[in-house]
C-alpha cells in the first residue's frame, strides 16, 4: 500500500519561494500496523506543521513488513534504513507488530538519530487510546530522530528542523559537498551525535576491552617498554597515540562497514549525515577508551611500579614525568591491542556498541 503525500499544503506565492520540505516516510506491517499508520499520517503532519511550520512536513505511508519475524531490532531499523534510503526520505517511523527491546528492557519505541530512524511497536500502545498515544510517541520519536536530547530548548530544534529541510547547493561531490554538509548542518549533527552517547561505544565491545587490558597490562610490567617511553620523546610517543587511535577507528568503521555510499543525489546529504556522525561517534568513544586506558595506566604504574625497580631499569631517577610517559605509552599500546580485539567482533556487535537507540522516545 502506499499513498500520496500528506500535510504538504504549501503556502501560496511562486513556487520558487515554497519552504524547503522535510519528507517522513511511515512504513507500517500489513494488518493493524497499516492500519494504525493510515490514522496518524494526517495527525502527525498537522502536529509537526504546528510545531514547526518553517518547513513542509511531507507524509508518506507504505505498507511494508521489511523483515521476517523473529527479528532482532537491529534488523527492523537496518531494513527501515535501506527502504528510507531506496525511496529518497529524510527521516522513517516504521511501525512494526513485533516487540521491542532495548538492553534487554521492553520499550514502545526507540529511535536511532544517526540512521534517521524509529521504530513504534503497535501492540504495546494498547486497545484504548490507541491513536492518541500512537500521535504522542510519534511526534516524540521524530524530535529524538533530529537529536533533541530532551533539555527543552525549542529554539534549538527549529534550527535543526530547517537544516533537515535544507540541501546544500554549489558542490556537486567529493569533500567539497561533505565540508558544505558539515558547516551547514553543524547543530543537527551535533544533535544527532549527542543522542548517539559515544561514550558509551567501547563498554559494548567485550573483545576489544579485554585485548586493550591485556595489552596494557603487559607492556605496564615489561622493562624494555619503561625503556622505549623514556627513550621516544614527545614526537613519537604522539605518533604512537594517535596511530593507535586511527588503527582502531579504521578496523570499526570499516572492518564492520559502518560507511555507506550514496546511491543517488537526493540522499547525498543524507548519507553525508550518517558518515559525519557515525565518524564522530566512533572518534569520540575511542578517544574516551583511550582517555580512560591512560587515566587506569598511570594509576597502575605509580601503584605497582616501584620507583627504585623503574629507576633501576630506566638507567637514572625515576620521576614523574617518567611515569606519565610510561602510561602514554602503555595507553597508546593496550589501544592497539583494543583494535586487534575489535578485529574480531561481530558486525552486530560493533554496529550495536555504536548506535544508541533511545528507548521510549515519545513518552
Amino acid at each position: 500500500m502506499s499513498a500520496e503525500p500528506t500535510g504538504d499544503d504549501r503556502p501560496g506565492g511562486p513556487p520558487g519561494r515554497w519552504p524547503a520540505d522535510v519528507v517522513v516516510g511511515l512504513v507500517a506491517a500489513p494488518g493493524a500496523a497499516a492500519e494504525v499508520a493510515a490514522e496518524l499520517a494526517a495527525d502527525l503532519a498537522a502536529a509537526l506543521r504546528e510545531r514547526h511550520p518553517e518547513v513542509v512536513w511531507d507524509l508518506r505511508v507504505v505498507e511494508d513488513g521489511l523483515v521476517r519475524p523473529p527479528a532482532e531490532d537491529a534488523e527492523i531499523v537496518a531494513a527501515a534504513r535501506e527502504r528510507l534510503l531506496a525511496e529518497e526520505w529524510d527521516l522513517a517511523v516504521c511501525l512494526t507488530d513485533l516487540p521491542l527491546a532495548v538492553h534487554r528492557r521492553t520499550v514502545a519505541a526507540h529511535a536511532s538519530p544517526v540512521h534517521g530512524v524509529a521504530v513504534l511497536s503497535v501492540p504495546a500502545l494498547g486497545a484504548v487510546g490507541r491513536r492518541r498515544r500512537a500521535l504522542q510517541t510519534a511526534v516524540g520519536l521524530v524530535h529524538a530522530l533530529l537529536g533533541d536530547d530532551g533539555a527543552g530548548d525549542p529554539a534549538a530544534l527549529r534550527r535543526r528542523v530547517r537544516e533537515l529541510a535544507t540541501d546544500p547547493a554549489g558542490v556537486d561531490r567529493g569533500v567539497g559537498f561533505t565540508a558544505r554538509v558539515l558547516t551547514g548542518n553543524l547543530r543537527l549533527l551535533v544533535g544527532m551525535v549527542r543522542a548517539n552517547r559515544p561514550w558509551r561505544l567501547t563498554t559494548g565491545l567485550s573483545r576489544a576491552l579485554t585485548a586493550a587490558v591485556a595489552a596494557g597490562v603487559f607492556a605496564l610490567v615489561t622493562a624494555d617498554i619503561w625503556r622505549l617511553a623514556d627513550r621516544f620523546g614527545l614526537l613519537r610517543l604522539s605518533a604512537v597515540g594517535l596511530g593507535s587511535v586511527v588503527a582502531i577507528c579504521a578496523t570499526l568503521v570499516v572492518g564492520a562497514e559502518l560507511w555507506e555510499r550514496a546511491r543517488s543525489r537526493r540522499v547525498r546529504k543524507q548519507v553525508a549525515l550518517f558518515n559525519l556522525a557515525t565518524v564522530a561517534t566512533v572518534v569520540i568513544g575511542v578517544l574516551t577508551l583511550y582517555a580512560a586506558l591512560f587515566l587506569l595506566a598511570l594509576a597502575g604504574a605509580l601503584l605497582l611500579v616501584p620507583s627504585g625497580l623503574f629507576a633501576e631499569g630506566l638507567g637514572h631517577r625515576a620521576a614523574l614525568g617518567d611515569y606519565v610517559e610510561l602510561a602514554w605509552l602503555t595507553s597508546s599500546l593496550a589501544t592497539v591491542g583494543g583494535a586487534l580485539g575489535a578485529g574480531l567482533e561481530s558486525d552486530e556487535a560493533v554496529r550495536g556498541a555504536a548506535y544508541t537507540h533511545r528507548p521510549d522516545a515519545g513518552r
